[in-house]
């Protein structure tokens, strides 16, 4: 392992005033995607998708890395160069969602556990050699009736710090994602509860098996209430609440935390970002952004539309408000 490696391409992960862009819908979902806009889905429409964003002119700026899908990692750009070297070549580190995707946990009806540790470490190396330089892989955590079950928490924590192990062994900074789902009616206190559960879990799974902190960075939810609780909190209380959370059950050695976006609204990503940013406190790490659909919603729309060029603008501006909000500095009248 060399931690070396692993460390600086963690800590330029989460340089100032960047984040990372997740454009590693899986072919089912992108695909999903691009028909609920009007587009066929093929690998081609996929592929000229994405390859407009990774042309936008300026982006490196506000974007650190790109987390890409395995089919998308093979493409090319339609000047023939290969999709990871054209990220490296704009300082945008080249990404990989290594999952296969989350299944049923086995005697736990609704629960799920994720897949994908048979023959990790061969698919690492490959995509090392392809340019990759870290991972993702996303645990589910569900809220409901006697949920998430011990079963549950246990067999995820464990699955992420071996995937986060191997990952590391073949190069690659793991992103660990433990995802508390927003689906539900559960409050914020209990969202609170169940994302320390899994923090708690995780990390101390990594501590038994050897995951090195600071080559590493941690894709956490929010503390939110779920989508169907009629008492939701404040922008806020869900600055406050996360990075108490976070600063309670996350080891201060992480070099930074990229939140995803999970369902919320572009503008309230970027607003929880900046609340907790600008309180008067320093934060033992980094705090970023690993958003999807936060970024990239209205540029899909846009782009399906046939304004390609809009598109790219679009994009960039919801970069440039998340890249403002790593400081501090974002405000609503700049949207």
């Amino acid at each position: 392992m060399d931690t070396k490696l692993l460390e600086m391409t963690a800590r330029d992960l989460v340089a100032a005033g960047k984040g990372i862009l997740a454009a590693d819908e899986s072919n089912g979902t992108m695909s999903n995607r691009l028909e609920a806009v009007g587009v066929s889905a093929s690998a081609d429409t996929r592929r000229a998708y994405r390859t407009n964003l990774f042309a936008t002119k300026g982006y490196e700026d506000a974007i650190s890395g790109v987390i890409l899908f395995d089919e998308t990692i093979r493409q090319k750009m339609p000047d023939g160069q290969p999709i990871p070297l054209a990220l490296s070549s704009k300082g945008v580190h080249p990404g990989i969602k290594v999952d296969t995707g989350a299944k049923e946990l086995a005697n736990h009806s609704g629960e799920k556990i994720t897949e994908g540790l048979d023959g990790l470490s061969v698919r690492c190396q490959e995509y090392f050699s392809m340019g990759a330089r870290f991972a993702k892989w996303r645990a589910v955590i569900t809220i409901g009736d006697n949920k998430p079950s011990d079963a549950c928490i246990s067999v995820n924590a464990h699955a992420l710090a071996r995937y986060a192990s191997i990952c590391q062994e073949q190069g690659l900074v793991p992103i660990i994602e433990p995802e508390v789902l927003m689906a539900g009616a559960h409050n914020a206190q209990t969202c609170y509860d169940v994302t320390a559960r899994i923090l708690e879990a995780t990390f101390e799974a990594c501590r038994i098996q050897g995951v090195h902190l600071p080559g590493a960075l941690l894709k956490p939810n929010m503390i939110i209430a779920g989508l169907s609780c009629p008492n939701q909190i404040t922008r806020e209380e869900v600055a406050k609440l996360t990075v108490d959370c976070l600063t309670k059950h996350v080891p201060h050695d992480l070099p930074g935390i990229v939140f995803l976006s999970g369902g919320q609204s572009d503008e309230d990503a970027t607003a929880h970002l900046n609340l907790m940013n600008a309180m008067d406190i320093v934060h033992p790490w980094e705090l970023s952004y690993s958003y999807g659909r936060a970024l990239l919603a209205n540029a899909l729309k846009t782009w399906a539309s046939g304004e390609h060029d809009e598109s790219q603008s679009v994009f960039l501006q919801r970069s440039r408000m998340n890249s403002l909000a790593r400081t501090g500095g974002w405000r609503l009248d700049l949207e």
